[in-house]
């Protein structure tokens, strides 16, 4: 902290939060019946991601056509391209890897021969000589949600052979074979793999995805996950009417559905608002939505980032445009994902369509996003002293998208933001 009035901030803000872990359990009840205080507390901790993981997913666009050469192909761009720089360390394979459909009881899990004919380890192994890591995908059931072989009662071999490959990350996902299962079920069937991936010597990022049922971060942390997802699939859509398909959440859907879940981040351990849609424009072979303009998945990566949920792009990297690459790689704007203080941003100011969310960083300052949800143009103010409780009396104020200090009078900051529009500031005191 840069002074004694940082401190003391802090101090506060992290007091908040933790009040608001009583009001977050609250308002999770009604989600699901299955309350888990009866577990045994376990604490597992693999002491990974402790910032929220940045990288590409192959489901997005790709579903389960993927190979060998997608995946050199998609490492190398992210080398050329600046974005391995930028953060992007995990290129990750969703389902589809696999080589046979059908129930565990039936067909081992194998790698497809046709597809990976020099087999995963050496898709890892090429990750890693690029300053990259390889993810994977599984799931507790017999099969998956594509139908490919599943990891259930093999989680000690299936959690070995991925160390044998070199993985860094596993996808774990339950949202088809747990999807009407009780929370303790769901639970022992994460913490079955975690156990059994903490059992090996690499070390591989667990991420539980199981929709944000059966209120998965109230106990995600406590088996050893390092993210979770806290809602169903993300839609390609900025906001779209209710649900599409009364299943997808648009980008608003997800920001409202975790907005009440800041306590249960914290490093190593992160609410997930899904993977990225920029860039998807409208033809992801899986998502379903017509697509969104570039200043709302801007602001969709904006959010995303505040929140601390982990950056994950499913877009084709090897086609992305100017436009959409300089938002993947805003380093500015990503700083305030990847702060070692590992806060979520917390909604301090709600008027109808224009919000403010803001959280404190590791040096003293603090990260603003006013976000208008609405079609139109409107101007939205920023008191810092009431909106954020600071009693500074001078402070310079960054716009992250302009790379520029903008001036303020000293008491407020007032701008126009446009329909969709996420200003993201940073608030330093003078």
């Amino acid at each position: 902290m840069t002074s004694k009035n940082n401190a003391l901030t802090l101090i506060a803000w992290c007091l908040i939060l933790l009040l608001q872990n009583t009001t977050a359990t609250a308002a999770t009840e009604t989600a699901s019946p299955e309350k888990i205080t009866h577990f045994e507390q376990l604490n597992l901790n693999n002491g990974l991601a402790n910032t929220p993981p940045m990288g590409w997913s192959s489901w997005n666009n790709f579903g389960v056509e993927i190979d060998e050469q997608l995946l050199i192909e998609t490492i190398d761009t992210m080398v050329a391209n600046g974005m391995r720089d930028a953060g992007y360390i995990y290129v990750n394979l969703d389902d589809g890897w696999q080589r046979y459909k059908g129930s565990r009881e039936d067909k081992p899990l194998e790698y497809d021969p046709e597809k990976f004919p020099r087999g995963i380890k050496y898709v890892a192994d090429y990750a890693h000589s690029q300053g990259m890591k390889l993810g994977i995908y599984s799931g507790p059931g017999v099969d998956t949600c594509a139908g490919y072989t599943g990891s259930q009662g093999h989680e000690a071999e299936d959690a070995a052979m991925f160390a044998s490959w070199g993985i860094d990350h596993l996808k774990y996902d339950a949202c088809c074979s747990h999807e009407k299962e009780p929370a303790n079920v769901v639970r022992d069937a994460f913490l079955s793999m975690s156990t059994a991936l903490l059992d090996q010597q690499q070390d591989i990022v667990l991420h539980a995805c199981h929709c944000g049922w059966t209120n998965i971060w109230e106990w995600g942390a406590d088996i050893g996950a390092n993210h979770w997802r806290i809602g169903q699939d993300i839609s390609d859509d900025f906001d779209y009417p209710d649900n599409r398909e009364d299943y997808y959440h648009d980008v608003l859907d997800m920001i409202d559905r975790g907005v009440e879940l800041t306590p249960y981040t914290k490093p190593g351990q992160w609410n997930d608002f899904d993977m990225l849609i920029v860039g998807l424009n409208g033809v992801s072979k899986e998502l379903v939505g017509a697509g969104a303009s570039n200043i709302e998945y801007r602001t969709h990566f904006s959010m995303w980032s505040i929140l601390s949920s982990p950056l994950l792009t499913g877009s084709d990297v090897r086609k992305l445009d100017d436009y959409t690459l300089e938002t993947l790689t805003n380093h500015e704007v990503i700083a305030l994902n990847q702060d070692a203080l590992g806060l979520q941003a917390k909604k301090v100011k709600d008027e109808g369509d224009l919000e403010i969310y803001a959280k404190p960083l590791s040096d003293g300052s603090w990260a603003v996003a006013l976000l208008n949800r609405g079609s139109t143009t409107a101007v939205m103010s920023l008191d810092w002293q009431q909106d954020l409780g600071l009693k500074w009396d001078s402070v310079t104020i960054r716009d992250l998208w302009q790379h520029q200090d903008v001036e303020n009078d000293g008491v407020s900051y007032d701008v126009e933001v446009i329909g969709h529009e996420a200003k993201v500031l940073r608030i330093i005191k003078n």
